[in-house]
């Protein structure tokens, strides 16, 4: 383990995440320091790690709840001991987030932050969306945190996530927008996962869309969700966009499984694309950056470019997301983007779990920070 170092000399961070795709644990680690107003990430290393095929299914009762949270803290701790670092944030797995008639009342990620201190010996940072929420906000997008501060100097750009709900974060010079546009991988892959009884979870490289056509009857009912034409901010989840909605919004239909493929992932495409609707670039991420169907119909409709392309890996940024988030509350720094998430101010975020030493945080950073910068990058057209 490493000593813990001050501000001045950097801190490693390791970022964890299990998305809402439940597909993998995503693991980053980066190297961050503070240069005035800036946050300097230099990414070290990311990937993924499997997760436990037999907890995607939601928890029947408290027993499951208590075993998914510990199971899913073990599997953190495996993910995070492979690496050195000084510090652990952890973004855990959202297992419900409580939206109702727009407002969100409340949020749940487990993975139990103690089982990672444990493996590692390193404070834990974890817990990240509830005090946004507290505070009368959503909780999400948290990715609106790394993308204002790193596309802050591009005009008019968007950021965007696509993991099982897609999200987008909207910089221009009257501000930050930032929501969930609706199911990024989500009904795809709960489509999939029905169509193959569970032998396949998703459609891997656009396979069955790419060879069905988009059926306008089926795209027109999901258009017609209520959830799109809602005013940001605002956030949903596997909560809505899940097996039985996709049950109740096909009924009656017959078509082929490709047609059901490809008409999902316009949907996605089309809702993502009206979100992105004039801006002048789009910098995607996520998961769904891999599916080439979807990368395709969204290069129809807007400026898109991968988030590689400006120094941030495209596979890695919301574990790098997770980092960033632990680095700024280590360091006393407000996490969150009050315009994005609909909270009352900025504030800082998360619950801190000591590791084997004695905590001794740095002390609070003197500035706020207003850019991010990943290496050399920096984030211009």
């Amino acid at each position: 383990m490493r000593a813990v170092c001050n501000r001045t000399q950097g801190v490693r961070v390791i970022g964890l995440i299990s998305g809402t795709s439940m597909d993998a644990i995503d693991v980053a680690v980066g190297d961050f320091t503070l240069d005035g107003p800036t946050v300097v990430l230099e990414p070290v290393a990311h990937g993924e790690h499997p997760f436990p095929a037999d907890l995607r299914e939601p928890p029947a009762d408290a027993a499951d709840l208590c075993a998914l949270d510990t199971r899913l803290g073990q599997a953190f701790a495996e993910a995070a001991r492979a690496h050195d670092a000084d510090l652990v944030a952890s973004l855990g797995q959202t297992v419900h987030h409580q939206v109702v008639d727009g407002r969100c009342l409340g949020t749940l990620q487990v993975g139990q932050p103690a089982w990672i201190a444990e493996a590692t010996g390193l404070p834990v940072i974890a817990d990240f969306r509830v005090r946004d929420v507290a505070a009368g906000g959503h909780g999400a997008p948290l990715a609106s945190t790394l993308d204002a501060l790193w596309l802050a100097e591009l005009p008019n750009a968007v950021a965007l996530n696509i993991g099982g709900i897609a999200n987008i974060t909207r910089i221009s010079p009257e501000g930050v927008i930032a929501y969930d546009t609706g199911p990024g991988n989500a009904l795809m892959d709960a489509a999939m996962t029905a169509l193959s009884n569970g032998l396949r979870p998703q459609d891997t490289d656009g396979e069955f869309a790419a060879r069905g056509h988009v059926r306008a009857d089926l795209l027109d009912r999901l258009l017609a969700d209520p959830y799109y034409a809602r005013h940001a901010p605002k956030s949903t989840g596997k909560e809505h966009f899940n097996r039985a909605y996709l049950d109740r919004v096909t009924e009656g239909l017959v078509m082929p499984a490709e047609d059901l493929l490809a008409t999902l992932t316009e949907l996605t495409a089309r809702t993502v694309a009206a979100g992105c609707a004039g801006a002048s670039t789009v910098v995607g991420s996520g998961g769904g950056m891999r599916n080439p169907v979807l990368v395709d119909s969204l290069r129809k409709k807007v400026n898109l470019r991968g988030s590689d392309e400006l120094g941030l890996p495209a596979d890695g940024k919301e574990a790098y997301l997770a980092a960033l988030l632990g680095f700024l509350t280590w360091h006393g720094l407000p996490a969150n983007v009050p315009a994005a998430t609909g909270a009352a101010g900025p504030r800082l975020l998360g619950s801190i779990t000591p590791g084997r030493a004695p905590l001794r945080l740095p002390e609070p950073a003197a500035t706020p920070v207003t850019g991010l910068r990943i290496g050399g990058h920096r984030a211009r057209t």
